[in-house]
């Protein structure tokens, strides 16, 4: 059982929009907490303490987070770290990868006998900066209290949904699938607007405070209608994430055309490191 007076110890591996805001939530709640980042210069504008590769980075850890783009980073990354792990550490992946790539992800931790837990978030880059993540964690309940310190510093909510790796990521696909469908149609309404002659704004102000209204519709609308494109969520990830769930999609035989659609718009939306916001550029024919 973990001490309770123990300080936790944690590598972060990957410190981009999510992982540095990850990082400092976790240092903030008093973790000792090492980063690592393939783009050396991202990790050190953080201020804290810098791996030279993963391996250093996982040494001694009780806890290793792993925040990167796509499996083959995770895969590539973890498959030269776990080597050093001690026998009791836990990784706690929180990246984004699709349900096929948990499993190889899972299986690649048994086979070094590391306990695993699938623990993808919802939330942006202010999220995760300010702790205030939901985790959509899976994994065995012999886990939770040592990953309990590092998902209470990151999230406002955690849901274990099951103890079988891959169940966090069928949540998180579920999730996301409604967050691109809102985004896209929060363009789509924008851009026919502005066809059509009227002030978008009005449509914004129509939905407001009714049944139809959606926090995220005002926020991503507002940002199609000033331009600002600032990244919290890029363009390049939901477009990733598109694909990942119109796989999950096609296994279990749900119809996929409005995902692909959306994944078709996001993907012609432009510079990828954008916000997601910029899809309205897509709809107006920018592109």
């Amino acid at each position: 059982m973990t001490n309770p007076e123990k300080q936790t110890t944690v590598a972060v591996l990957g410190t981009g929009l999510m992982g540095a805001g990850m990082a400092h939530s976790l240092a903030r709640a008093g973790l000792d907490v090492t980063v690592w980042n393939r783009s050396a210069d991202k990790a050190h504008a953080l201020d804290l303490p810098v791996a030279e590769d993963p391996t250093a980075a996982v040494a001694g850890k009780d806890l290793v987070v792993t925040m990167l783009f796509d499996e083959d980073a995770v895969t590539s990354v973890m498959t030269a770290a776990l080597p050093s792990c001690r026998a009791d550490t836990v990784w706690l992946q929180m990246s984004t990868v699709g349900l096929a790539a948990t499993t190889r992800l899972a299986d690649l931790a048994k086979q070094h006998g590391i306990a695993y837990v699938d623990a993808p978030v919802l939330g942006t880059r202010q999220p995760a900066a300010n702790g205030q993540l939901t985790v959509l964690a899976a994994g065995p309940a012999s886990t939770r209290v040592a990953v309990a310190p590092a998902l209470d510093a990151v999230s406002a909510k955690t849901v274990w949904v099951s103890e079988r790796p891959g169940d966090g990521h069928r949540l998180k696909l579920v999730a996301n699938a409604w967050v691109l469908s809102v985004v896209g149609g929060t363009a789509q309404s924008v851009a026919l607007a502005e066809r059509l002659g009227l002030d978008p704004r009005q449509f914004l102000d129509l939905i407001a405070g009714g049944p139809l209204d959606s926090a995220y519709a005002q926020l991503k609308g507002k940002a199609m209608l000033a331009d600002d494109f600032t990244p919290a969520f890029a363009l390049g990830g939901a477009a990733k994430d598109a694909g990942l769930i119109r796989a999950a999609m096609a296994e279990v035989g749900v119809a996929d055309g409005l995902m692909r659609a959306l994944e078709n718009l996001f993907t012609a939306a432009g510079d990828q490191d954008d916000d997601m916001a910029a899809v309205i550029r897509a709809l107006r024919g920018d592109t």
